[in-house]
């Protein structure tokens, strides 16, 4: 009797812990960036952020989720990627509005996809038929203004591309196990990224101001874990390499808030009016 009730005892615990360890990994993903979109809605500045950190996680989830379809994982990670994908669209909507609200002489607008009506006043405008302004708002794909569009939807309606091309081109090669294999390379090493574009806006500001450092320092343990388990847990090694190079560009960032120290202080004391 004793040794049923150990068994059962045994097998409730080690649910609690899987589910535990399930739950801390799908939310665990998304936890840096609540003090970060906090810090954004507070101070109504945005500029510190860099929306490319959205970009390369859209990405890397994207790719981790097609990859699912070619070699099946566990379902916390594709539902940690779902989530995470929905968290970076929820931080470029707030960035966008922000932006929005803090400009004081109306700029162009710049979007992905023009409306229908709009090009056909473009063209009727190049062929003489229609006349009056051109519009505000126009299709560009200068690179100079990729991934800094003025309205939400442009950045949905990428991803959407995106997501089309890729699951077409995954449904194509499916049973090509080299190309899942790269699928799946593409994600740890884009996700391995993630750090890149936050420093060089660090950089080019000279400045770690409208950056949330506790979202740093949460990447940095994150990284941390996640490196130790795939070193203990013997992965490929190209997820310990990815985890490692992740660990290194948080340590860059915490060592641009350090160097950048001054600067942002003064930066602060600005946007204060002390």
């Amino acid at each position: 009797m004793d040794w049923i009730i150990s068994d059962e005892l045994g097998l409730t615990v080690g649910h609690l812990v899987g589910w535990g360890a399930a739950s801390a990994m799908i939310v665990g993903g998304v936890a840096p960036y609540i003090p970060q979109y906090r810090q954004i809605k507070k101070t109504q500045d945005a500029e510190g952020f860099s929306l490319y950190v959205c970009l390369t996680l859209l990405i890397a989830n994207t790719l981790r989720i097609l990859f699912w379809f070619g070699k099946r994982y566990e379902l916390p990670l594709l539902i940690q990627s779902i989530v995470m994908n929905a968290t970076m669209f929820a931080m470029i909507h707030l960035c966008v509005t922000v932006k929005k609200k803090n400009q004081i002489i109306r700029a162009r607008e710049r979007i992905f996809t023009a409306q229908p009506d709009e090009t056909a006043h473009w063209l009727g405008q190049r062929s003489g038929i229609v006349g009056g302004e051109k519009p505000h708002r126009f299709y560009d794909l200068d690179r100079k203004y990729f991934w800094a569009w003025t309205d939400f939807q442009s950045y949905v309606d990428c991803m959407l591309v995106f997501s089309v091309l890729g699951a077409a081109i995954t449904y194509l090669l499916i049973e090509f196990s080299p190309f899942v294999e790269l699928i799946g390379f593409l994600a740890v090493f884009t996700e391995a990224m993630l750090g890149a574009p936050q420093i060089a806006k660090n950089y080019q500001h000279k400045s770690t101001e409208g950056m949330s450092v506790s979202m740093v320092i949460m990447w940095t343990c994150g990284d941390l874990f996640k490196t130790a388990y795939f070193v203990i847990r013997e992965a490929p090694a190209q997820f310990w390499l990815c985890g490692s190079l992740q660990v290194l560009l948080d340590i860059i960032i915490l060592f641009q808030v350090w160097m950048y120290r001054h600067n942002t202080a003064a930066a602060r004391r600005l946007r204060r009016g002390d």
